[in-house]
């Protein structure tokens, strides 16, 4: 889990990659949840504030250019 601080030392494209794979992540986590296969409850919830980190990173950097 990384902070904001660590987040922003990276570049746009880097986030964006991790950005896509914590979508994936949490699709695989949703599709446990439904079979019944999830066993760390806690994780969707990790990786949905792991998201809204890497978005609030890339919208500061786009206010930041206008």
């Amino acid at each position: 889990m990384a902070t904001a601080n660590e987040l922003r030392n990276l570049d746009d494209a880097k986030l964006r990659e991790q950005l896509t794979g914590y979508y994936e992540e949490l699709f695989n986590l949703r599709f446990q949840k439904v079979t019944g296969r999830l066993t760390n409850t806690a994780r969707p919830r990790q990786v949905k504030k792991e998201i809204a980190r890497i978005k609030t990173v890339l919208r500061e950097r786009e206010l930041e250019q206008e």
